[in-house]
């Protein structure tokens, strides 16, 4: 891609897919699996993971997003996970939503908050970029700072070791034409050899909260870390939602905390 674009919304959102699947070759191969089937694959929404600490909060990366017109549509919390997000809508349609979610910091041990704010002061200036969302790992971190995270928050660590990129895109199952409802695609996941996450049910929410969700587990990919270690950590995931009308009959447009919480688990190492 020639630099110039990356300062676009299409060049940024370009970018972020092929880094998505750059470490996520399953996702690819799922992606395929749809085009196979003379499928226009649609994308619902991209979702990114962050610190809630100013220079890396939800509103520091949403800037480029609202920038190119997107508007903050929706804000949740979630309770178990530490969690804060936002989700953003463009006006135009053709153009996928953005959720963005924050770990709040303070609610873990010193020790945890230490490690993150070390992480976050090296970030400079770097978060002013267009495409600071895509940029990867903007901080040095070790393996044992990873395995320390680890232990309280499997979100702390990812976002430690992958620093900025899409944890997952989504596919649009409503827009599917061979693939009448996530039931059947969930089959079709199954039977090309994809795990699901199975947290709570392989589909999360229900027709009466308008929203169903369900998601691949991520894989495992070898990252070295700044102390020459190499650990195997789980990359990202391919995530499914069908939308239901709502009583004016217009799609449901938000998210679903309750669901959402279990879709977080899908890059869970442990399961």
């Amino acid at each position: 891609m020639a630099k110039e674009t990356v300062n676009t919304l299409p060049g940024l959102l370009d970018k972020m897919w092929n880094d998505y699947i750059s470490i996520n070759p399953q996702v690819l191969d799922i992606y395929n699996v749809f085009v196979e089937r003379g499928e226009k694959v649609i994308n619902d929404h991209i979702a990114l993971r962050t610190y809630d600490l100013a220079e890396v909060c939800a509103d520091q990366l949403a800037k480029p997003f609202i920038a190119s017109g997107y508007v903050e549509k929706g804000q949740y919390h979630f309770e178990e996970k530490k969690l804060n997000a936002k989700h953003y809508e463009h006006p135009d349609e053709n153009y996928p939503r953005i959720f963005i979610s924050e770990l709040i910091t303070s609610e873990f041990s010193s020790e945890t908050q230490a490690i993150i704010k070390k992480l976050v002061e090296q970030v400079d200036e770097k978060n002013e970029r267009f495409d600071f969302t895509s940029m990867g790992r903007p901080w040095k971190v070790t393996s044992e700072e990873y395995n320390k995270l680890l232990e309280e928050s499997e979100y702390a660590a990812w976002v430690a070791a992958h620093g900025y990129k899409p944890n997952h895109f989504t596919v649009f199952v409503n827009h599917l034409e061979t693939i009448p409802n996530l039931v059947e695609l969930n089959e079709v996941i199954r039977e090309n050899g994809f795990l699901l996450n199975e947290r709570g049910g392989a589909i999360k929410g229900s027709p009466s909260v308008y929203l169903e969700q369900s998601s691949t587990m991520a894989g495992k990919v070898e990252m070295k870390f700044d102390d020459e270690i190499t650990l195997k950590v789980p990359a990202c995931y391919y995530e499914f939602a069908q939308r239901y009308p709502l009583e004016n009959g217009r799609l449901f447009s938000g998210f679903v905390a309750k669901s959402a919480d279990k879709i977080f688990e899908s890059t869970n190492i442990n399961k």
